[in-house]
This record gives C-alpha cells, sequence and structure tokens, in this order.
C-alpha cells in the first residue's frame, strides 16, 4: 500500500530534510550522499554518514550547495551567515574553558627528599605536563572538540613514536570510524574492534588506481610470535617464528618476549601496569585495497585479506596483525553528549535547532531581496511625453512628464525592518533551543545587565549544557591520560622505569567570567577558620583563575615565608629540623655548650675557706 514507516534513532532529527530522507525510501540522497552509499560502508552507518556530510555544510556556509543536487539551481540563492559556525565556536570554547590542567590526587602533599606517595604523584604530573607540551594537547583538544560539537562525535588516536620516544595523540574525523559494536551488549562498553577506513582518490600520474585504506585495532587472545616476511604473490605478509628442528622433534612455534604458557596451553603475559597476567593483546593492521577488487556483499569489517596490501611501519614491521604489546585498543571516542541507554553515539549541538537556522536562512534571504528594493526603489510613471524613451533611476536623472504626470514610489523600508526584527527573533529562538544566552555569545550589552546576580541566573541554562558536555568527556579525558603512562612503559621510557601509573585529571578551566575577588575572599575566610587545608585553598583559586603554574612549588613558597606558623611549630615540637623542614630551609648545626666556670673565692670569708679546707682534709683522710 506504500506505506511509510517512522525511523526513530540518533539521526532521526534530520529526517525532516527530503535530501536526508527521501519520500517513499526513507533514506539519503545517493547523488548528495555518495560516500555513506559505498558498498564497504556498512548499512546501520550510511544514516550516520549522510549526517555528518549535512552537519559539515552547515558549519561551512555549504548547505544551500548540497541542497541544489535535489531543490535545483533556486536553492543557490539562499543566504548563509555563519550562524552555526558561530554557534560551534562559542560552545567548543566553553567546553574547552580558558585553559587546560593536568593534575594528579596527592601531588600537592610532598615531602622533600623522600620517595613518598606524594612525590609519586608528583612525579607523574611533572611528566604528564612535559607531554602535554610536547605534544600540543591543547591544540589536538580542539580539534576534536570542534568535530564532536559539530557532528556529535571525536575520535583520538594514541601511538608511541620510537624516534621521539612518546606518545603521539591524532584526531581523526568521525566519519572515518566505525567500531564493531556487540550485537547483545551496550553500545556504551568499548569495542574489541575499530576501523579506521577511508578512500583514497585515484592518481593517474602515480599510476594507482581507486583504493581504501583501513586500519583495523583488534583485542584477541595472545598468540605465538611472529615476523615480517612475504607470501606466494610477493606480497609482506607476517609468518610465525618456527624452533629449530631437532633430530626427533619438529619445529614448534616459539613465544614472544615474556610470555608464558599455562597447562591449559594458553598464552598469558605480565604488562607493566597490572598486578596479574593477562591473556589478551591489541593487534595492529594497516591495509589498502582497489576499489575494483572489492565485489560482493562484504562491508569494512569483512574485507577479503587475500587482495590487500599491508603497509609497514618505520621499523619496517608488516602491519598484519602486529602485536602491540598492550591490553587496550588506544583509540578514544569522545561524543559531544551523553549517549542515550545501549547508544553509542553523541548529538550534535545543532541537532534540535537545524530548522531554525533553516528559518533563519530563507529570512536572511528575503532580507537581501528586500533590501535591493529599498536602496534602488521601484518607480512608477504616469504621464510621459515619449512612450518610446527609456528611464533610468540615478542621481541627477530628468524626467519629462506631461500635464498631471506624476511620480510614485514603492516604499519597501517597512517589510524590510519586519524581516530583520524577524530574524533577530529566529537568532534568539535558537539561541534558547541550543542553551545559549546572549551574555554568553557576547550579543548583549553588558551596561543593560541589572546585577551580578541576574547574569548568574542567566546563565543557568548554559551551566547545565556544560555541565552535561563535560561530563561526557570526563571518563574519557582520564582514559587518554591513563593511556600516555601506559604507552610510556610500554615504550621503555627511561624517565617511566619503576613509575606505576596514577588516576591523572584533566581539569578543564572556567568558561564564564568569574569574580576572583568574592573566591579569594572565600578560601581566605575557610583557611583561616581551618576547615580547609591549604592544598585545597590553592586548587579553589586555581579553578577561579588565579594564575597559579604549579600548585606544588606555590605551597612550598608560601610555608617558606610563614614564619608565625614555623614558630609555632617550634613550640609545639621543639625540632629544630622539622621547622626547617616546613620552611624549606636548613637548619642551622648547633655548637656543644661550653663548660660551666666556678667563680673564684673571696679572699674576705675566712669561715668559708677553712670549711672548704677542712672538707678537703676529710676527704683526705677518707
Amino acid at each position: 500500500m506504500g506505506l511509510k514507516s517512522v525511523v526513530i534513532d540518533a539521526w532521526s532529527w534530520l529526517n525532516y530534510k527530503p535530501i536526508f530522507s527521501d519520500p517513499g525510501r526513507g533514506m539519503p540522497h545517493r547523488r548528495a550522499f555518495p560516500e555513506a552509499h559505498a558498498s564497504w560502508v556498512p548499512a546501520d552507518d550510511e544514516r550516520r554518514l549522510s549526517a555528518y556530510k549535512l552537519l559539515a555544510a552547515y558549519d561551512n556556509n555549504q548547505a544551500a550547495e548540497l541542497a541544489e543536487i535535489r531543490d535545483g539551481a533556486a536553492a543557490r540563492e539562499r543566504r548563509e551567515f555563519g550562524d552555526p559556525s558561530m554557534f560551534i565556536d562559542t560552545l567548543v570554547a566553553h567546553v574547552m574553558g580558558r585553559e587546560q590542567h593536568i593534575t594528579v590526587p596527592g601531588a600537592e602533599q610532598t615531602d622533600t627528599g623522600s620517595e613518598t606517595e606524594g612525590a609519586v604523584a608528583e612525579k607523574v604530573q611533572e611528566l604528564l605536563r612535559e607531554w602535554a607540551d610536547d605534544e600540543l594537547l591543547p591544540m589536538r583538544m580542539l580539534q576534536c572538540e570542534r568535530k564532536a560539537v559539530g557532528l556529535g562525535d571525536g575520535v583520538y588516536l594514541l601511538f608511541w613514536d620510537p624516534d621521539k620516544q612518546r606518545p603521539r595523540l591524532r584526531t581523526y574525523d568521525p566519519g572515518f570510524y566505525f567500531p564493531v559494536l556487540p550485537e547483545d551488549g551496550d553500545g556504551a562498553d568499548y569495542p574489541d574492534r575499530i576501523h579506521l577506513a577511508w578512500e583514497l582518490p585515484e592518481d593517474p600520474k602515480r599510476g594507482l588506481k581507486a583504493r581504501l585504506r583501513r586500519i583495523t585495532y583488534e583485542m584477541d587472545w595472545i598468540r605465538p610470535a611472529t615476523a615480517s616476511g612475504v607470501d606466494q604473490q610477493g606480497r609482506p605478509v607476517r609468518a610465525p617464528v618456527m624452533s629449530e628442528p631437532g633430530d626427533d622433534s619438529p619445529p614448534v612455534p616459539l613465544l614472544g618476549r615474556g610470555d608464558q604458557t599455562d597447562a591449559q596451553g594458553g598464552i598469558s603475559r605480565q604488562y607493566a601496569w597490572n598486578d596479574r597476567p593477562s591473556y589478551r593483546t591489541c593487534y595492529l593492521t594497516d591495509a589498502t585495497w582497489e576499489l575494483g577488487d572489492l565485489t560482493g556483499a562484504i562491508d569494512v569489517d569483512s574485507l577479503p585479506l587475500d587482495k590487500a596490501v599491508f603497509s609497514s611501519n618505520g621499523a619496517g614491521e608488516v602491519l598484519d596483525h602486529l602485536d602491540l604489546y598492550l591490553d587496550f585498543i588506544p583509540v578514544i571516542h569522545t561524543p559531544n553528549t551523553v549517549p542515550p541507554a545501549e547508544e553509542h553515539w553523541g548529538q550534535s549541538s545543532l541537532a534540535k535547532a537545524l530548522q531554525a537556522f533553516d528559518e533563519l536562512a530563507s529570512s536572511d534571504t528575503d532580507s537581501a531581496r528586500a533590501s535591493a528594493t529599498t536602496g534602488l526603489p521601484m518607480i512608477g510613471i504616469s504621464g510621459v511625453t515619449d512612450a518610446r524613451q527609456q528611464y533610468a533611476v540615478g542621481p541627477g536623472a530628468m524626467f519629462k512628464l506631461g500635464e498631471n504626470g506624476r511620480l510614485t514610489t514603492v516604499d519597501t523600508s517597512p517589510a524590510l525592518r519586519e524581516l530583520r526584527e524577524h530574524g533577530h527573533d529566529l537568532a534568539d529562538r535558537a539561541a534558547n533551543v541550543v542553551r545559549l544566552p546572549a551574555v554568553s555569545l557576547g550579543t548583549m550589552d553588558p551596561s543593560k545587565v541589572p546585577s551580578g546576580y541576574a547574569l548568574e541566573l542567566s546563565l543557568g541554562p548554559l551551566d547545565s549544557l556544560i555541565s552535561g558536555m563535560r561530563l561526557a568527556r570526563a571518563h574519557k579525558d582520564t582514559l587518554l591520560l591513563r593511556f600516555v603512562q601506559r604507552l610510556f612503559l610500554a615504550g621503555q621510557h627511561p624517565d617511566w622505569v619503576g613509575v606505576t601509573p596514577l588516576p591523572a585529571k584533566l581539569v578543564r578551566g572556567p568558561y564564564t567570567p568569574t569574580d576572583k575577588a568574592a573566591a579569594l575572599e572565600q578560601v581566605t575566610t575557610a583557611y583561616a577558620a581551618k576547615v580547609i587545608s591549604l592544598e585545597t585553598a590553592i586548587r579553589m583559586l586555581t579553578e577561579a583563575g588565579w594564575p597559579i603554574e604549579d600548585a606544588a612549588k606555590e605551597i612550598e613558597q608560601i610555608q617558606s615565608r610563614s614564619f608565625d606558623q614555623a614558630r609555632l611549630l617550634a613550640d609545639a615540637l621543639g625540632n629544630a629540623d622539622e621547622v626547617a623542614a616546613f620552611l624549606g630551609r636548613q637548619a642551622p648545626d648547633e655548637p656543644a655548650a661550653p663548660a660551666p666556670i666556678l667563680p673564684p673565692a673571696q679572699a674576705g670569708n675566712q669561715n668559708d675557706n677553712l670549711l672548704a679546707q677542712g672538707q678537703q682534709g676529710s676527704g683526705g683522710n677518707e
């Protein structure tokens, strides 16, 4: 009967656009989204990839260009003035915060010269901050956050670089990300197999056909060691490493370094960051296929390996199920929002306001047309002397009119005024839907804010929005720093030898104007009342935006000048070494006490002299 089914999924908010959901089929337009309809793309990912391209078109002012494919050349006349891009940039700035800090709990509480837990935490924190500076972590985060806010998802990739001797961090477009999600599990679970795949265009100069590249990270059981080799067709592959055959024993596969077998034949491995052996490891495969060889019912997860050409890394290792000696997949998916139950994907911040942006673009188009008639008004002429004469309106133009002739102008400025006011209303509507107050967009006059309390109330929707977005990223940020520590240990970096990975946090700074004076008064009052520690006070000031680079060093500098507290400490302990350690100084050496010198006897006191002599005489008799 031609009934149309209603599709409700993570991208159904785009069903209102005909180019995304063709009438009758309910699938994205093939000519507009050819990448999503490639033969190797799974059917479940077609709508996701189409949504990414459509959102990217809005971000780059190309939505009209994309709509032209279905609606014709008239769609190109739509004006796009960058409102979606401005919303994305604003949200990215808020969710990133003014600055980002890596903190390790306990790093502020250190004892000088002793390997305590606080000293280890301080060392890990310093090493992670050095890595963040070398790897330009804020810039990488900005790249990923712009993808996450605009498209709904972002992807990080970590890998060990033997040349630079540190983990490298890259960001990928979520359109390249294809996780193999469990069919009977929670979509929020970490997948055991992840593909990063994209097409490579044809290169006639180099004689290369159109190809598909796929990088696969897969968790699997530990297998015997392999080495680089070639197969019968001359392709580079990996083959098992066999032992030398004996007189009575055939060759057997050898184990990798540090691997052991149990009684059941399972291979286990002790990782530097685990307390017990593990039976699983991560394998890396980097291969390329010619698109002409991909025929039949296949997708990105079932590509034929017998037609693949495997790549090699800088060390010459063939990337055909290469054992990375890791018990985790170093790919981190960052959703923009907390995914719904049993879902994996986030939602773009433009999702719910996309129809408002369409209406805003239409209003801007109408305003542009109305402004043309306002700047060059329409004129009606009656009573002309020569009907064949052509008239042109311009400065200094002269018109010859007959008897009772007149000029009539059509004033379209009221319509233009209404269109502009309608555009402002639509912009406010879109900001309300996205939960971006006018003060956060910079469109509010600060002089019109009645008080700071009213300003704080107006930021309420933004606070809840950023709190939810940062909640979706909190675990991913912790996971990123955890993977960095493990990669340093796996790479056997000398600075990390013997270091135990510790839970580290990526603290995002404030995103709204903060009252530093109020924060200082609050911290000072609480610290003076002895309800918070000095470490907590420093942390609160750092979060309020005070320029404190290193909390531990700041605490040491404060204590080195706290002479009143040092005097109280000396009275309480009576130990000069403890007081000197508190001040960060060396205790002075105390000289030995001099022998007491008795005063000489007085000559005029004869009785005392006789008594002293009598005592000496009695002592001698004894």
